[in-house]
């Protein structure tokens, strides 16, 4: 057996080498844990708050993709499909003319976008830099025509393409869609925040009008004519109610159109219908993560709330 060490006497000097902290018993911290701070509860109610926004916006997209590769008798069945099929897509994009809506779509939409962008920064400049007679009464009264949807013009606006000769015309789809006075707002917004100082050095430089316009105002405006980019091919490439007025024509049908010849008068191939919203959702998804980040800068600099 092991001898057993014996206690040093009371009143004994520690041995040489032993600190006086170790022949003291270590202290007890007897606080109380901290407790969470109230901006840390507010931090994490409001990230759960915005996954379960995110999940229920998502949810819909997730519905539409497994429903795409379900078999047709198991289109509205819930979970997921008894075996995975490629048949509705191959059906749309082989025995439909899905890629003609495709491109017409892709052709409308681009075109639109690129002349409204031009169009629509020159008319805001003008009534944000330039000074002239009439200029607020003329921005106020475009900002009303916001107030006008398009069912309410739509047969004015048909009968003037009509007399225009714009019928079943690639003109006819693309010139009405071109004026759209949201565009000339929020440009309007951002050039009132432009700096003055760049203009009047431009203008010492001998750059006239055009010039400044070109060289700087384009130059400095990549933000909101990104935004707005994104909104007017979102916005196109998902119209369907002038298409749908203005041709007659098989061979103009845009996407949305295509989509809804899908589908009868008594009766509809729904799995079909969802995979050509698929197809149609795609390009949308990518221009818009594509976009996201000029679409929130332009909203938060141009002063809109």
């Amino acid at each position: 057996m092991l001898p057993t060490e014996k206690p040093p006497p009371a009143g004994a000097i520690p041995p040489a080498g032993l600190s006086q902290a170790t022949s003291r018993p270590a202290a007890v911290d007897t606080r109380s844990p901290r407790r969470p701070s109230r901006r840390s509860l507010l931090t994490a109610t409001r990230a759960t708050v915005a996954w379960a926004l995110a999940l229920l916006t998502f949810f819909p997209i997730a519905w539409l993709i497994i429903s795409t590769f379900k078999p047709a008798g198991e289109t509205f069945t819930s979970g997921l499909p008894s075996h995975w099929t490629l048949s509705n897509l191959t059906y749309v994009l082989t025995q439909v003319p899905f890629p003609r809506y495709l491109l017409n779509s892709a052709f409308v939409s681009v075109v639109v976008t690129g002349v409204a962008l031009m169009l629509h920064s020159m008319a805001a400049y003008a009534l944000s830099r330039l000074q002239f007679r009439g200029r607020t009464l003329i921005f106020a009264l475009m900002v009303s025509t916001l107030l006008v949807s398009l069912p309410v013009i739509l047969v004015p606006l048909f009968l003037i393409a009509k007399r225009l000769g714009m019928l079943d015309s690639y003109t006819g789809l693309i010139i009405p869609m071109i004026f759209n006075v949201f565009g000339i707002f929020l440009l309007r917004q951002y050039y009132l925040n432009f700096p003055t100082e760049l203009e009047d050095a431009a203008q010492l430089d001998g750059c006239s009008y055009f010039g400044l316009f070109f060289r700087v105002v384009i130059p400095l405006s990549r933000a909101p004519l990104a935004s707005l980019a994104v909104l007017f091919f979102l916005a196109n490439w998902n119209s369907f109610l002038w298409p749908l007025t203005i041709t007659s024509n098989p061979n103009l049908d845009v996407i949305q159109v295509g989509i809804a010849s899908l589908q009868g008068q008594y009766s509809a191939a729904y799995n079909y219908v969802l995979a050509a919203s698929l197809i149609a959702v795609i390009p949308t998804v990518v221009i818009f993560l594509i976009g996201q980040r000029w679409l929130v800068d332009s909203i938060k600099n141009s002063g809109l709330k």
